[in-house]
């Protein structure tokens, strides 16, 4: 479903962002065993933006391709609050983990423009379509 400069950008940020909360896991699963356990929520959450939006790129059709940019979307938010309970659990300093929060909110934006913008597109094509009476 893409291919242009904006998507291979997208990919390459969302890849970035994956590896950073890799990088982040470290530093929670050394900390303590609370550490650990959220450390493995944001790791889910964080490293399947990217994975699920990599799957809606290899979409059999448009309705794949907001499927699958939904789920994105709803894990970068998700990784938005367990980066907030990492936070607020005391176990890193906002200072930290402020880049990485900035950066979900960021992708869960971008994502959620494009699944309106491809919804939107979906409805017109739908409405294009139909036979007029």
């Amino acid at each position: 479903m893409g291919g242009n400069e904006k998507t291979q950008d997208l990919q390459e940020r969302l890849f970035a962002f994956s590896l950073r909360i890799v990088r982040l896991y470290q530093k929670l699963a050394k900390n303590s065993e609370l550490g650990r356990v959220l450390g493995q929520q944001v790791l889910r959450s964080g490293t399947s933006v990217g994975a699920n939006y990599q799957e809606g790129q290899a979409g059999q059709s448009r309705l794949d391709f907001i499927s699958e940019t939904s789920i994105a979307l709803k894990e970068a938010r998700e990784t938005h609050y367990w980066l907030r309970l990492v936070v607020g659990a005391e176990l890193l300093p906002l200072s930290l983990i402020a880049d990485l929060l900035n950066e979900s909110e960021q992708l869960a934006r971008i994502l959620g423009a494009i699944v309106a913008r491809s919804k939107k597109k979906d409805k017109q094509a739908k409405q294009g379509s139909e036979p007029k009476a």
